[in-house]
C-alpha cells in the first residue's frame, strides 16, 4: 500500500508532452491539435503541454504557438490543464511568450534552460525568476541538460521553489538523486519527463509524468499511477515494465520523441503529419519497429 498522502499536483498527474500536428503541406493543422488533444483527454490525460521538445517548438512561430493553446483551450474546456512551453534563449523573448500564453488561455508555462549561451547559475535563477514575475502564471521548470548544456543545479532548484509562482519540475536530468534531495526539501511538484521514471519519481513522491509516449498510449501510462495509488503497486510494476519496449523504441532508438510519436500516429490514422526541418520522417525499418513495439503492448 501506499503510505504517502499526496496533495494534489498543480497540473494533474497523467500529462502529455503534445505533439504538433502540421498539414501535409507543412503549416500548422488547428483542427487536428483539436481532435488529438480531445483524444488524449478523453483516454486519461489530466493535462496537456504544449510547444515543448515533443511540439517541436524551435520550429513554430510565436503566433502559431499562440494559436495552438487557444485551440486546444477550445477543444479540452476545463478537462485538463494546459501548460505552454514558452523557453528560449533569451529572457526577453521568454516574457513575451509567457505573456502571449496567459492571455491565450493557458493555466501554466513550461520555461526550459535557456539554449546555447549556458548561463552560469547566478544568471539562470535569475532568468527563471524575470519570467516567472512576468506574468500570473505558475511556473515549470524544465531541466533537460542533455539539450540545452545547461543543468538547473539542485541548489539553484531550492532557491528557485522559494518564488510563489514556481511551482514545478519536468526533469529530464537523469541524477535520481538530485530530484530526491529537491522533493524532499521543498514543496515543488517533480514530474518525471523520461518514460522510463513515472512509476520510480511517483513511488518516491512525484508528481506524475509528462510524457512523449502517452501521445501514443495515454491510457496504458495512465494505468501505471492509477495501480499505484490503489495500493497495487506488483501491478503497477508490471505495468511500467510492459510499456518499457515502447518507450525504448520511441526515446531511445536514436530518433526524436517527435519524430517517432509522429511516425506512429500517423500509422494509426491519427493527426499527426509530417515533422519539420531539420527534422526528418522515420524511415520504413524504424516505423515497423514503432509498430512491431506498439502492438505487443497494446494487443496483451
Amino acid at each position: 500500500m501506499t503510505t504517502t498522502a499526496r496533495s494534489a499536483p498543480p497540473f494533474g498527474r497523467a500529462l502529455c508532452a503534445m505533439i504538433t500536428p502540421f498539414t501535409d503541406g507543412g503549416a500548422l493543422d488547428l483542427g487536428g491539435a483539436q481532435r488529438l488533444a480531445d483524444r488524449l483527454v478523453s483516454l486519461g490525460c489530466d493535462g496537456l503541454v504544449l510547444s515543448g521538445t515533443t511540439g517541436e517548438s524551435p520550429t513554430t512561430t510565436d503566433a502559431e504557438k499562440a494559436a495552438l493553446v487557444e485551440a486546444v483551450r477550445e477543444a479540452v474546456g476545463g478537462r485538463a490543464s494546459i501548460v505552454a512551453g514558452v523557453g528560449t534563449s533569451d529572457t526577453r523573448h521568454t516574457v513575451e511568450l509567457a505573456l502571449a500564453a496567459e492571455k491565450a488561455g493557458a493555466d501554466g508555462v513550461l520555461v526550459v534552460s535557456p539554449y546555447y549561451s549556458r548561463p552560469p547559475q547566478d544568471a539562470l535563477e535569475e532568468h527563471f525568476r524575470t519570467v516567472a514575475d512576468a506574468s500570473g502564471l505558475p511556473v515549470v521548470l524544465y531541466d533537460i541538460p542533455g539539450r540545452t548544456g545547461t543543468r538547473i543545479e539542485p541548489d539553484t532548484m531550492l532557491r528557485l521553489a522559494e518564488h510563489p509562482r514556481i511551482v514545478a519540475v519536468k526533469d529530464c536530468s537523469y541524477d535520481f538523486l538530485a530530484a530526491q534531495k529537491v522533493l524532499a526539501r521543498t514543496d515543488l511538484a517533480y514530474y518525471a519527463g523520461c518514460d522510463e521514471h513515472n512509476l520510480a519519481l511517483y513511488a518516491v513522491g512525484g508528481a506524475g509524468y509528462i510524457s512523449t509516449v502517452a501521445n501514443v498510449v495515454p491510457d496504458r501510462l495512465r494505468a501505471v499511477l492509477d495501480a499505484f495509488e490503489a495500493g497495487d503497486t506488483p501491478v503497477s510494476a508490471r505495468l511500467q515494465l510492459r510499456a518499457t519496449p515502447l518507450i525504448e523504441a520511441m526515446m531511445s532508438a536514436g530518433l526524436p520523441g517527435a519524430v517517432t510519436a509522429k511516425a506512429l500516429l500517423n500509422e494509426l490514422g491519427l493527426p499527426a503529419g509530417p515533422v519539420r526541418a531539420p527534422l526528418r520522417p522515420a524511415g520504413r525499418e524504424a516505423v515497423d519497429g514503432l509498430l512491431t513495439a506498439y502492438r505487443e503492448l497494446t494487443d496483451g
